[in-house]
Protein backbone atom coordinates (compact mmCIF):
# COMPACT_ATOMS: atom_id res chain seq x y z
CA UNK A 1 0.00 0.00 0.00
CA UNK A 2 1.45 3.32 -1.09
CA UNK A 3 1.92 5.97 1.51
CA UNK A 4 -0.17 9.07 0.80
CA UNK A 5 2.01 12.12 0.16
CA UNK A 6 1.03 15.38 1.79
CA UNK A 7 1.85 18.10 -0.70
CA UNK A 8 2.92 21.53 0.43
CA UNK A 9 1.40 23.15 -2.66
CA UNK A 10 -1.49 21.82 -4.69
CA UNK A 11 -2.69 23.22 -8.03
CA UNK A 12 -6.40 22.84 -8.58
CA UNK A 13 -8.84 23.75 -11.39
CA UNK A 14 -11.24 26.68 -11.12
CA UNK A 15 -12.72 27.24 -7.70
CA UNK A 16 -16.21 26.14 -6.83
CA UNK A 17 -18.73 28.63 -5.46
CA UNK A 18 -18.40 27.45 -1.86
CA UNK A 19 -14.67 26.76 -1.97
CA UNK A 20 -13.74 29.20 0.80
CA UNK A 21 -10.74 28.29 2.94
CA UNK A 22 -11.27 30.03 6.29
CA UNK A 23 -8.14 28.47 7.77
CA UNK A 24 -6.02 29.92 4.97
CA UNK A 25 -7.53 33.36 5.50
CA UNK A 26 -6.67 33.24 9.21
CA UNK A 27 -3.11 32.24 8.44
CA UNK A 28 -2.65 35.56 6.57
CA UNK A 29 -3.80 37.76 9.46
CA UNK A 30 -0.36 39.40 9.68
CA UNK A 31 -0.62 40.46 6.05
CA UNK A 32 -4.10 41.82 6.79
CA UNK A 33 -2.78 44.21 9.44
CA UNK A 34 0.23 45.16 7.30
CA UNK A 35 -2.10 46.16 4.47
CA UNK A 36 -4.18 48.26 6.88
CA UNK A 37 -1.02 50.06 7.98
CA UNK A 38 0.14 50.51 4.38
CA UNK A 39 -3.17 51.99 3.25
CA UNK A 40 -3.35 54.32 6.26
CA UNK A 41 0.13 55.67 5.52
CA UNK A 42 -0.66 56.02 1.82
CA UNK A 43 -3.75 58.08 2.61
CA UNK A 44 -2.05 60.59 4.88
CA UNK A 45 1.65 60.67 4.00
CA UNK A 46 2.79 63.86 2.26
CA UNK A 47 -0.46 65.63 3.14
CA UNK A 48 -0.70 69.05 4.74
CA UNK A 49 -2.84 68.04 7.73
CA UNK A 50 -2.35 64.27 7.76
CA UNK A 51 -4.86 62.22 9.83
CA UNK A 52 -6.56 65.46 10.90
CA UNK A 53 -8.59 65.11 7.70
CA UNK A 54 -10.47 62.24 9.37
CA UNK A 55 -12.05 64.82 11.67
CA UNK A 56 -12.06 67.83 9.34
CA UNK A 57 -13.95 66.05 6.56
CA UNK A 58 -17.17 65.41 8.54
CA UNK A 59 -16.93 68.83 10.21
CA UNK A 60 -16.76 70.66 6.88
CA UNK A 61 -19.63 68.55 5.53
CA UNK A 62 -21.78 69.29 8.60
CA UNK A 63 -21.20 73.03 8.23
CA UNK A 64 -22.31 72.81 4.58
CA UNK A 65 -25.41 70.82 5.59
CA UNK A 66 -26.35 73.39 8.25
CA UNK A 67 -26.06 76.23 5.73
CA UNK A 68 -28.04 74.44 3.00
CA UNK A 69 -30.60 72.17 4.65
CA UNK A 70 -31.17 73.97 7.96
CA UNK A 71 -30.71 77.68 7.27
CA UNK A 72 -31.57 77.87 3.56
CA UNK A 73 -34.23 75.14 3.23
CA UNK A 74 -35.40 75.07 6.85
CA UNK A 75 -35.62 71.28 7.14
CA UNK A 76 -36.82 70.32 10.61
CA UNK A 77 -34.47 68.28 12.83
CA UNK A 78 -37.16 67.29 15.36
CA UNK A 79 -35.70 69.35 18.17
CA UNK A 80 -32.19 67.95 17.82
CA UNK A 81 -29.47 70.60 17.40
CA UNK A 82 -28.62 70.70 13.68
CA UNK A 83 -24.93 70.12 14.34
CA UNK A 84 -25.62 66.84 16.19
CA UNK A 85 -28.36 65.79 13.77
CA UNK A 86 -26.19 66.11 10.68
CA UNK A 87 -23.02 64.83 12.33
CA UNK A 88 -24.71 61.54 13.27
CA UNK A 89 -25.93 61.06 9.71
CA UNK A 90 -22.57 61.93 8.15
CA UNK A 91 -20.64 59.63 10.50
CA UNK A 92 -22.67 56.58 9.50
CA UNK A 93 -22.81 57.58 5.83
CA UNK A 94 -19.02 57.75 5.65
CA UNK A 95 -18.90 54.11 6.79
CA UNK A 96 -20.93 53.01 3.77
CA UNK A 97 -19.50 55.39 1.17
CA UNK A 98 -15.83 54.85 2.04
CA UNK A 99 -15.99 51.05 2.32
CA UNK A 100 -18.14 50.60 -0.78
CA UNK A 101 -16.03 52.89 -2.99
CA UNK A 102 -12.71 51.43 -1.87
CA UNK A 103 -13.86 47.81 -2.11
CA UNK A 104 -15.44 48.28 -5.53
CA UNK A 105 -12.04 49.29 -6.93
CA UNK A 106 -10.11 46.40 -5.34
CA UNK A 107 -8.83 44.93 -8.61
CA UNK A 108 -8.13 48.28 -10.21
CA UNK A 109 -6.01 49.49 -7.28
CA UNK A 110 -4.22 46.22 -6.49
CA UNK A 111 -3.65 44.52 -9.84
CA UNK A 112 0.13 44.94 -9.51
CA UNK A 113 0.13 43.02 -6.21
CA UNK A 114 -2.29 40.33 -7.35
CA UNK A 115 -0.18 39.53 -10.41
CA UNK A 116 3.10 39.13 -8.48
CA UNK A 117 2.41 37.04 -5.39
CA UNK A 118 -0.24 34.65 -4.14
CA UNK A 119 -2.36 35.26 -1.06
CA UNK A 120 -6.11 34.99 -0.46
CA UNK A 121 -7.55 37.87 -2.47
CA UNK A 122 -10.23 38.52 0.15
CA UNK A 123 -7.48 39.83 2.42
CA UNK A 124 -7.40 43.11 0.46
CA UNK A 125 -11.10 44.10 0.76
CA UNK A 126 -11.07 42.95 4.39
CA UNK A 127 -8.09 45.21 5.09
CA UNK A 128 -9.89 48.09 3.38
CA UNK A 129 -12.91 47.53 5.60
CA UNK A 130 -10.77 47.47 8.74
CA UNK A 131 -9.03 50.67 7.69
CA UNK A 132 -12.28 52.58 7.30
CA UNK A 133 -13.69 51.13 10.50
CA UNK A 134 -10.61 52.54 12.20
CA UNK A 135 -11.44 55.92 10.70
CA UNK A 136 -14.99 55.50 11.94
CA UNK A 137 -13.77 54.97 15.50
CA UNK A 138 -11.98 58.33 15.33
CA UNK A 139 -15.01 60.08 13.87
CA UNK A 140 -17.22 58.43 16.47
CA UNK A 141 -14.96 59.84 19.19
CA UNK A 142 -15.54 63.30 17.67
CA UNK A 143 -19.29 62.70 17.72
CA UNK A 144 -19.26 61.57 21.35
CA UNK A 145 -17.21 64.63 22.30
CA UNK A 146 -19.83 66.85 20.65
CA UNK A 147 -22.63 64.99 22.45
CA UNK A 148 -20.92 65.44 25.81
CA UNK A 149 -20.40 69.15 25.11
CA UNK A 150 -24.09 69.70 24.36
CA UNK A 151 -25.12 67.61 27.37
CA UNK A 152 -22.77 69.14 29.93
CA UNK A 153 -23.47 72.67 28.73
CA UNK A 154 -27.22 72.07 29.16
CA UNK A 155 -28.01 72.72 25.50
CA UNK A 156 -29.42 69.26 24.79
CA UNK A 157 -30.02 66.33 27.20
CA UNK A 158 -28.32 63.07 26.26
CA UNK A 159 -29.09 59.54 27.48
CA UNK A 160 -25.75 57.72 27.56
CA UNK A 161 -27.41 54.36 28.34
CA UNK A 162 -28.44 53.91 24.68
CA UNK A 163 -25.02 54.64 23.15
CA UNK A 164 -24.10 50.95 23.02
CA UNK A 165 -26.80 50.39 20.37
CA UNK A 166 -24.87 52.51 17.86
CA UNK A 167 -22.51 49.56 17.27
CA UNK A 168 -25.16 47.53 15.43
CA UNK A 169 -25.79 50.16 12.71
CA UNK A 170 -22.05 50.56 12.18
CA UNK A 171 -21.49 46.82 11.73
CA UNK A 172 -24.56 46.31 9.52
CA UNK A 173 -23.70 49.31 7.36
CA UNK A 174 -20.09 48.14 7.00
CA UNK A 175 -21.24 44.62 6.08
CA UNK A 176 -23.68 45.99 3.50
CA UNK A 177 -21.00 48.20 1.96
CA UNK A 178 -18.50 45.32 1.88
CA UNK A 179 -21.00 42.96 0.23
CA UNK A 180 -21.98 45.53 -2.40
CA UNK A 181 -18.35 46.43 -2.98
CA UNK A 182 -17.21 42.84 -3.47
CA UNK A 183 -19.88 42.26 -6.11
CA UNK A 184 -19.12 45.48 -7.98
CA UNK A 185 -15.35 44.92 -7.77
CA UNK A 186 -15.79 41.94 -10.09
CA UNK A 187 -17.82 44.06 -12.51
CA UNK A 188 -15.49 47.08 -12.50
CA UNK A 189 -12.52 44.80 -13.13
CA UNK A 190 -14.05 44.00 -16.53
CA UNK A 191 -15.60 47.39 -17.26
CA UNK A 192 -13.46 50.10 -15.69
CA UNK A 193 -15.61 52.99 -16.84
CA UNK A 194 -18.35 51.78 -14.49
CA UNK A 195 -16.41 53.36 -11.62
CA UNK A 196 -17.71 56.71 -12.90
CA UNK A 197 -21.24 55.34 -12.65
CA UNK A 198 -20.58 54.10 -9.12
CA UNK A 199 -19.43 57.54 -7.99
CA UNK A 200 -22.66 58.97 -9.41
CA UNK A 201 -24.63 56.24 -7.62
CA UNK A 202 -23.02 57.18 -4.30
CA UNK A 203 -24.02 60.83 -4.74
CA UNK A 204 -27.63 59.94 -5.59
CA UNK A 205 -27.97 57.17 -3.02
CA UNK A 206 -27.15 59.69 -0.28
CA UNK A 207 -30.56 61.31 -0.87
CA UNK A 208 -32.28 57.95 -0.28
CA UNK A 209 -30.77 57.74 3.21
CA UNK A 210 -32.08 59.78 6.18
CA UNK A 211 -28.86 61.73 6.63
CA UNK A 212 -30.11 65.32 6.55
CA UNK A 213 -33.77 64.47 7.22
CA UNK A 214 -35.70 62.21 9.57
CA UNK A 215 -37.92 59.37 8.37
CA UNK A 216 -40.73 60.72 10.55
CA UNK A 217 -40.85 63.84 8.36
CA UNK A 218 -41.31 61.93 5.08
CA UNK A 219 -44.82 61.97 3.60
CA UNK A 220 -46.69 58.74 4.33
CA UNK A 221 -47.43 58.08 0.63
CA UNK A 222 -43.72 57.92 -0.28
CA UNK A 223 -42.28 56.70 3.02
CA UNK A 224 -42.37 53.10 1.75
CA UNK A 225 -39.90 54.06 -1.00
CA UNK A 226 -37.34 55.32 1.52
CA UNK A 227 -38.04 52.27 3.69
CA UNK A 228 -37.04 49.95 0.85
CA UNK A 229 -33.49 51.09 1.44
CA UNK A 230 -32.04 48.53 3.89
CA UNK A 231 -29.82 51.24 5.40
CA UNK A 232 -32.74 53.47 6.42
CA UNK A 233 -33.52 51.63 9.70
CA UNK A 234 -29.81 51.65 10.55
CA UNK A 235 -29.59 55.44 10.20
CA UNK A 236 -32.69 55.83 12.35
CA UNK A 237 -31.37 53.46 15.02
CA UNK A 238 -27.95 55.12 14.97
CA UNK A 239 -29.45 58.57 15.49
CA UNK A 240 -31.86 57.27 18.16
CA UNK A 241 -29.06 55.58 20.12
CA UNK A 242 -27.03 58.80 20.25
CA UNK A 243 -29.50 61.70 20.31
CA UNK A 244 -32.79 59.95 21.14
CA UNK A 245 -34.55 60.66 17.83
CA UNK A 246 -35.37 57.92 15.31
CA UNK A 247 -38.19 55.89 13.74
CA UNK A 248 -37.75 52.12 13.41
CA UNK A 249 -39.35 48.80 14.35
CA UNK A 250 -38.05 45.32 15.09
CA UNK A 251 -39.22 44.21 11.64
CA UNK A 252 -37.34 46.96 9.82
CA UNK A 253 -34.17 46.21 11.79
CA UNK A 254 -34.42 42.51 10.91
CA UNK A 255 -34.95 43.50 7.28
CA UNK A 256 -31.69 45.48 7.33
CA UNK A 257 -29.74 42.68 9.02
CA UNK A 258 -31.13 40.07 6.62
CA UNK A 259 -30.30 42.19 3.56
CA UNK A 260 -26.77 42.72 4.89
CA UNK A 261 -26.21 38.98 5.40
CA UNK A 262 -27.49 38.14 1.91
CA UNK A 263 -25.30 40.80 0.27
CA UNK A 264 -22.23 39.91 2.32
CA UNK A 265 -22.47 36.17 1.65
CA UNK A 266 -23.17 36.75 -2.06
CA UNK A 267 -20.29 39.22 -2.30
CA UNK A 268 -17.78 36.89 -0.65
CA UNK A 269 -18.83 33.94 -2.82
CA UNK A 270 -18.74 35.93 -6.09
CA UNK A 271 -15.40 37.57 -5.25
CA UNK A 272 -13.80 34.28 -4.17
CA UNK A 273 -15.06 32.52 -7.30
CA UNK A 274 -14.01 35.16 -9.83
CA UNK A 275 -10.89 36.70 -8.25
CA UNK A 276 -8.25 34.48 -9.87
CA UNK A 277 -10.05 34.48 -13.22
CA UNK A 278 -9.88 38.26 -13.41
CA UNK A 279 -6.09 38.52 -13.01
CA UNK A 280 -5.58 38.09 -16.76
CA UNK A 281 -7.99 40.96 -17.43
CA UNK A 282 -6.68 43.59 -15.03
Amino acid sequence: MEKQVKWEWEIRPAKKWFDLNIKELLSFKDLLFRLVRRDFLMLYQQTLLGPAWIILQPLITVVAYILIFNLALGINTNGVPPFLFYLTGITLWNVFADIFTATASTFLNNSNIFSKVYFPRLIVPFSTTLLHLLRTVIQLALLIAALLFYHLSGRYPIDESTWIFCLLPILVTAGTALGFGLIFSVITARYRDLMNLLHLFIRLFMFACPIFFSLSLVRSDIKWIISLNPLTPMFELFRYSLVGEGTFTTETLMYSIGAMLVLLIAGVLVFNKKADQLLDIV
